[in-house]
């Protein structure tokens, strides 16, 4: 195993949690921006709500992208099962 197979691997595996994350984080975003602009607009300060929302879109989105992100990560994990039989060679 060498130094630029393990920079591969987690360059990859970096890479492939940024890719899961990023719709999920970005629901969250959207959702606390337009929250804001709206406490902002009505000078409603409460505070349940900007984390109601945030966590009920969070969860539509985890439930949403739960496909995408079980195909990523079985396929990542086929490549490193793969990698190991070929680096024990």
């Amino acid at each position: 195993m060498t130094i630029d197979l393990v920079i591969e691997i987690l360059s990859e595996s970096f890479f492939l949690v940024l890719l899961i994350l990023m719709p999920i984080l970005g629901a969250g975003l959207v959702v606390g921006v337009v929250i804001s602009i709206f406490q902002a607009a009505t000078s409603i300060q409460e505070t349940t709500l900007t984390f109601v929302p945030k966590i009920i879109i969070t969860a539509v989105a985890i439930i949403v992208a739960l496909p995408f992100i079980t195909d990523k990560m079985i396929a990542f994990t086929h490549k490193i099962f793969n990698l190991i039989a070929t680096v024990v060679k």
